[in-house]
């Protein structure tokens, strides 16, 4: 059954808020980096995080590496751009996919590009499962 085409995963204007939000549900908040007209981006939003997002398997948001305009409140609850965001997370392939925790820490390898297609869910699924265990094992 083919879905179809996602044109973008939401986006947020705090990240501590869809963060908490994600924890709260034993989920890390799934963070994909994206350029507008990447082709990998595209296979990663309508292949992989898209159609999971739809299921409620995830919660993901997609930044926009080249976004310096719009308002985004940090980890540190300062504004920043979408742009400045994305370098302070040292992401600089598109897709990057980050794994974050509530308080905006990495919780597992973050996923860069898509270097093979046929594996990339396989890497996803085993990313979003350490990243459950790890949210689990955590104490509230």
């Amino acid at each position: 059954m083919t879905h179809a085409p996602i044109a973008a995963l939401p986006t947020t204007d705090s990240l501590p808020n869809v963060a908490r939000a994600a924890a709260a549900q034993g989920q890390p908040l799934v963070v994909m980096t994206t350029l507008k007209g990447c082709p990998f981006c595209d296979v990663v939003r309508n292949n992989y995080l898209g159609p999971m997002l739809r299921d409620g398997q995830v919660h993901a948001i997609q930044v926009d590496m080249t976004d310096r305009t719009s308002a985004l409140t940090g980890f540190d609850g300062k504004p920043i751009t979408p742009a400045a965001q994305v370098t302070a997370w040292k992401a600089r392939l598109a897709p990057t996919v980050l794994f974050l925790g509530p308080d905006g820490r990495e919780l597992v390898e973050r996923l860069r590009g898509v270097a093979v297609q046929e594996m990339f869910g396989a890497y996803l699924e085993m990313r979003l499962d350490e990243s459950r265990k790890l949210l689990a094992s955590r104490p509230r």
